[in-house]
């Protein structure tokens, strides 16, 4: 696409540190599933940037609207997909853990991408539990967000 200006992942990540005003430790791309409530139910699961931060726990999920979304809007008003985020601070998470199939037969007979279960303690003290699948890069963001 011509005149149009790409940023490199080193720009958008230092711009991310300077918005959030915390240092990124580890990140991740991968799919939320279930455990937030502010999020409402979702059909499918969601792709964002799962990141680990001197802050605490970040998920960040970019809409895009595609052409035929576009197109058949619901009403004249609507504005389309939004952006969803999740963040939960340092002190509230009680743990995090990945979890990857080790078996080989079923690697290859029920392929099933690494489980990101973070722990966490919601604003009313109660402790509740978000799913992720880690998909990309996955190395080391459970130890990075549990410490």
């Amino acid at each position: 696409m011509a005149g149009q200006r790409h940023k490199n992942p080193e720009d958008f990540w230092r711009e991310y540190e300077e918005k959030t005003g915390e240092r990124v430790i580890a990140r991740s791309l991968g799919q939320y599933v279930s455990g937030w409530e502010k999020f409402a139910p979702l059909e499918n699961p969601i792709w964002g940037l799962i990141i680990a931060t001197s802050g605490g726990f970040r998920f960040h999920h970019f809409p895009q609207a595609n052409w035929f979304n576009t197109l058949f809007r619901a009403a004249p008003g609507d504005e389309g997909p939004r952006e969803k985020t999740i963040f939960i601070p340092r002190e509230r998470i009680v743990s995090a853990e990945l979890h990857t199939e080790t078996k080989w037969w079923k690697k290859i007979l029920i392929p099933a991408p690494p489980r990101l279960v973070i722990r966490y303690q919601s604003e009313t003290g109660e402790e509740r539990e978000l799913l992720l699948f880690a998909e990309y890069k996955n190395e080391g963001i459970a130890e990075a967000i549990a410490n």
